[in-house]
């Protein structure tokens, strides 16, 4: 049987894992900061057919794609990151199975658009297109894509201090630390999802939508009680 890393190594070789997406995590100089997401990137090969009355760019279901494709890319990074740091079963069969999951999303979201001609990045201020209020701490206006502050980090996403402190712990410790931050991220990509889920157009959208409520809330229902195993809950 495949091993896990090896069944994700095959898959980025093959193209089912979208690298790019991936290094929208990633620090683009020497900062230690987040990079500034892409405002004019569009996914590699050929781009899928057009749809006929696509969202506008400035649409819940353009929002909705672009800005959990960098929700979810964090958490991909982290998933991908606790594997080297911990031997435990547990804790790296629920970070493998986000990495896949959310990887095959982002490559979904940015499929849609480009079939609806619009661009994987955007000037406009994250998480704009969310009702206010449906974010906890969050009116539903963010900073500027191009902000590399952690301060500027959308709802749930952990600092680049953090990410960094993670990478210097091994075994319980990343683990308590990996769960604790994941579960901060999947409470604010339920938020995100559900606001999705209520005001997009394109039933795709709205689907992705309650598949991301339903499955990420379970993990959190998960994660929670993994916490409590380790005595730290």
């Amino acid at each position: 049987m495949m091993r896990p890393r090896a069944r994700i190594a095959l898959m980025v070789a093959t193209g089912l894992l979208a690298v790019p997406a991936l290094a929208a995590c990633s620090s683009d100089d020497d900062s230690g900061k987040p990079a500034a997401a892409a405002t004019d990137t569009r996914a590699p090969g050929p781009a899928p057919a057009a749809v006929p009355n696509p969202p506008a760019d400035d649409s819940v279901d353009a929002g909705f794609a672009r800005d959990m494709r960098t929700h979810h890319a964090q958490a991909v990074q982290m998933a991908m990151q606790v594997r080297d740091l911990t031997q435990d079963e547990s804790t790296r069969r629920l970070a493998y199975d986000i990495a896949l999951t959310q990887q095959e999303q982002i490559g979904r979201m940015a499929s849609w658009l480009q079939m609806w001609g619009l661009t994987l990045g955007s000037t406009r201020p994250v998480m704009q297109w969310m009702t206010p209020g449906s974010m906890p701490n969050h009116a539903g206006h963010g900073a500027t894509p191009s902000a590399a502050a952690d301060t500027q980090l959308m709802p749930g996403m952990a600092t680049q201090a953090q990410l960094d402190k993670l990478g210097t712990l091994r075994g319980k410790d990343a683990e308590i630390m990996f769960l604790q931050l994941m579960i901060t991220h999947h409470e604010a990509g339920v938020a995100m999802a559900r606001d999705g889920l209520a005001h997009a157009q394109v039933q795709q959208v709205k689907d992705l939508a309650q598949t991301m409520v339903t499955g990420q809330a379970a993990e959190i229902d998960l994660m929670r009680s993994m916490l409590t195993e380790r005595g730290a809950a």
